[in-house]
């Protein structure tokens, strides 16, 4: 039986070969990823290990939160880096202050991605006269007094500034302008990852991230023979309160398991895209081998005639199962390493990764094997008994059984009960606030697989549908319609993989552009503002910015928005403070009670309605605070509105909390203008504030476009994923109409004896890929919506403003999508099909 199935495997080299792609695309995939993050997560690690290379201890604050009856933890000061350097062992001790700090380059432009734009401290010793180690100067010299800088080499060649070149920049909103004293080389992850490292004297970057004096970490270097055990266990006897000592091995673990962790949701995305070309490719599979086995009817039964057991048949098509998925697991694996090292090259060519070699784990190989032989397996399983069932006498009759009456039912009502108790999970999940996800993700799973149980009893009455436009071409428009519902269960599993695809991009889609509404509509009823100014990283923003906004002659109102966190009645809030006479002019709130009279005084404040039903408050009711700095005072509700993601929380004037504020810093600014917002109105106020790359000033078409901006980048990433599953889908149509053309031979070689001729041949196989294509999009698009409507329902409970958006246009699009794979998967068999003799397929059995 092993020869027997071996020698099928070579017999049907065609018609497996679909299938064997179908698997490879899904394992290329699976391997592709695991290359890929093994390769990322290497090259991180071992640049972790590098930049840690001269740590061999590190002091720094251990992060909790200030002790009890005292302001904030204790900084490290100068005092303790010169006892860190005078410790036994120590070779060097670095004093490290960093921050955010915006680069512009040439044409103006922030460099970097804003998050990782970073500024730190050249530590010179303590005469200042010394080199840092970490940051070797490969071009001029250190900076060494206020006005300088020096840049990473990496920024130095993106944005080709020199030595003595003057450059403008920004830490928390006024534009600096600094000289370029020397470049230096750097091991950090930030400039690894393409953002940018700014390097400032001592005094200057302690001025600008800290406190003089102050630094966030201390770094100590250990003599040759010294371990970091033992220099830690001596530093831990310098400690300042608040502080701690962990070793480099240390940090360079924690690094790495950050990167780990970081890591690992991406993996984990990229493999659930993989799991679903899979998914739709055992559909294939699983129609292959139930062709196969059916076109091998009397071979099967003969094999039982002579004397092998249901085992030994089962045995033989699962063996050709095997062989398929080892090939095509090998195959992808290979493959999978080329899409690894293709992805590893694009990113080095954007600068978002440091060096490092192509990593393939030995479970990637494992997996990868594996992934491509249990699914073929698993998926030619019911083939496999449902060959071995076939009774010796089947030779004797007729090659196309079709299914029982029984088998039908039986599946019928398998695929109502799936369907309906899916259907009753995600219902049920569109009224549960929150835990809503499981039960819906479960639903849709549910109805999803009792949809596709169900596609052979919707496949007559949809396609039946097609009829009134089938007939426009003539006898080819009726054999195709014939054909596609001759076999339902054939019909059903080539859709039901194109459905898969559809219904989850169309899905993602609807959610998509109901989320945009929803932005959209909550910036034009919350604000009146028209600009909102604030840092392009949206860390906090210096005063000065709103104090030049206010003496700018085009502005009418501005009003900062500044956070303090604040103790009510046992429990940590951050109270929102804003200019109390001019909010109102700023701000469109929906208040059920009260409204902003009072507020300017510093005493009164507004609500949202969540808010006060925590805490049980009413206009006029009274709460004791206790601010950040200790200080305790009494606020009372003015009034109470309607909150959204972009305003809701206690709002109250500056003057109250301002006072309570170690430093002064704003979230945002929101700026009213005489001339509303204009191209030229937002320029001039950019060009006010010193067209400052670190500051964004926007409009509410702005905010919007941005929000739009990364949704439709996330979705064409999850489009470009997506597409793996439908171009597994358009191989199983390809596989599904070769394999039926090959067995209608004998019925096409008499439509062409009496009279249909080649291009009625090629349109009639044309036309039923066409019709299995479309009911494959229309269930997927159909199901897609009404997924999108009932995530949405699930969004909308937090998203007040959310509404269901079906966007025509792209629905349009992708029924046209599914149409076109209907389309160019005919081509091949369809030709195929047209250049049969018809004297030699007549005589086919």
């Amino acid at each position: 039986m092993l020869r027997t199935a071996l020698r099928n495997v070579f017999a049907h080299k065609a018609r497996l070969l679909m299938t064997m792609l179908a698997v490879l695309l899904g394992v290329a995939f699976v391997s592709g990823t695991l290359v890929f993050t093994s390769t990322i997560s290497d090259a991180f690690h071992k640049g972790s290990e590098k930049g840690y290379a001269n740590v061999d201890i590190s002091i720094r604050q251990d992060g909790g939160d200030a002790p009890e009856g005292r302001d904030s933890v204790t900084p490290l000061s100068q005092r303790t880096l010169d006892r860190a350097e005078e410790l036994p062992g120590a070779e060097s001790a670095t004093g490290v202050v960093s921050g955010f700090a915006a680069l512009s380059d040439k044409d103006g432009k922030l460099v970097g991605d804003g998050f990782s734009t970073e500024g730190a401290n050249y530590y010179a010793g303590r005469d200042g006269k010394g080199s840092d180690p970490r940051y070797p100067m490969k071009d001029g010299a250190a900076p060494r007094a206020p006005g300088e800088i020096a840049l990473d080499a990496k920024t130095a060649e993106r944005t080709g500034y020199q030595v003595g070149d003057t450059v403008r920049m920004s830490v928390n909103g006024p534009v600096r302008t600094e000289k370029v004293t020397g470049i230096f080389t750097t091991d950090d992850g930030n400039v690894a990852a393409g953002g940018t490292l700014v390097l400032f004297d001592n005094a200057t970057a302690q001025r600008l991230f800290a406190k003089p004096g102050e630094y966030t970490e201390i770094q100590v270097k250990a003599e040759p023979g010294v371990s970091q055990a033992a220099l830690k266990a001596r530093a831990e006897k310098i400690l300042p309160a608040d502080s701690e000592a962990v070793t480099g091995k240390t940090l360079a673990d924690e690094e790495s398991r950050a990167i780990e962790t970081s890591m690992s949701s991406m993996k984990t995305s990229l493999l659930a895209f993989a799991g679903i070309a899979l998914f739709v490719g055992i559909f294939i599979i699983a129609n292959t081998f139930t062709m196969l086995v059916a076109q091998r009817t009397k071979e099967l039964a003969l094999l039982r005639a002579v004397g092998a057991s249901r085992r030994q048949v089962t045995r033989s098509v699962l063996i050709e199962a095997l062989a398929v998925g080892a090939v095509a697991g090998l195959a992808g694996m290979a493959a999978g390493i080329g899409i690894g090292a293709g992805l590893r090259a694009l990113v080095g060519t954007m600068g978002t990764m440091p060096d490092g070699p192509l990593v393939v784990e030995p479970s990637t190989v494992v997996i990868s094997l594996l992934v491509g032989v249990v699914i073929t397996v698993l998926a030619a399983w019911l083939p496999a008994r449902r060959a071995a069932r076939i009774p010796p006498v089947a030779a004797m009759g007729s090659v196309h059984a079709p299914a029982t009456t029984r088998s039908l039912i039986v599946r019928n009502t398998i695929g109502a009960l799936l369907s309906a108790a899916g259907a009753v999970l995600v219902l049920m999940a569109t009224r549960m606030d929150d835990g809503g996800k499981a039960p819906m993700g479960a639903g849709a799973a549910l109805l999803l697989v009792g949809v596709f149980v169900l596609t052979p009893l919707l496949s007559r009455p949809l396609i039946a549908a097609a009829a009134p436009v089938l007939r426009l071409f003539n006898v080819s428009g009726k054999l195709a319609r014939q054909n596609a519902v001759r076999n339902p269960r054939r019909t059903a599993a080539t859709a039901s993989a194109l459905m898969v695809g559809l219904t989850l991009i169309t899905g993602l889609t609807v959610i998509a552009s109901g989320v945009q509404k929803a932005v959209d509509k909550m910036a034009s009823e919350s604000l009146k503002a028209d600009y909102t100014v604030s840092m392009a990283n949206f860390t906090p923003l210096s005063p000065e910015v709103e104090k030049k906004l206010a003496g700018s002659d085009e502005v009418t109102a501005t009003s900062p928005l500044r956070n303090a966190p604040a103790e009510i009645d046992g429990d940590t809030e951050y109270l929102t403070g804003v200019n109390g006479s001019t909010i109102a002019q700023l701000t469109s709130l929906d208040f059920t009670k009260g409204g902003w009279s009072g507020i300017a005084g510093g005493k009164q404040v507004v609500v949202d309605t969540d808010t006060a039903k925590q805490y049980g408050w009413k206009p006029g009711s009274s709460f004791q605070v206790t601010y950040d700095d200790g200080e305790k005072g009494r606020l009372s509700v003015a009034g109470l509105y309607k909150g959204n993601e972009m305003i809701k929380g206690i709002i109250v004037d500056n003057k109250a909390i301002t006072p309570h504020l170690e430093k002064v810093a704003d979230m945002q600014v929101l700026a009213k203008t005489k001339d509303g917002a204009t191209e030229q109105v937002k320029k001039s106020l950019e060009k006010q504030l010193g067209n400052n790359p670190a500051v964004l000033v926007q409009d509410k078409k702005d905010i919007s476009e941005g929000i739009a901006q990364m949704i439709n980048i996330l979705l064409n990433m999850l489009y470009g994923l997506l597409a793996m599953a439908v171009i597994v889908a358009v191989l199983g149509v390809i596989n599904t109409l070769a394999m039926s053309v090959f067995e209608r031979g004998q019925e096409i070689g008499m439509l062409r004896a009496i009279g249909l001729d080649r291009r009625g041949i090629k349109r009639m196989v044309r036309l039923e890929s066409l019709v299995i294509s479309l009911f494959g999009g229309v269930l997927g698009i159909g199901l897609g919506i009404f997924f999108g409507w009932a995530a949405g329902e699930l969004i909308g409970s937090s998203l007040d403003t959310y509404t269901l958006v079906l966007p025509w246009g792209r629905l349009g699009i992708f029924l046209a999508l599914a149409a076109l794979v209907g389309v160019l998967a005919a081509l091949w068999p369809a030709r195929r099909a047209a250049r049969l003799n018809m004297l030699a397929a007549i005589k086919t059995e």
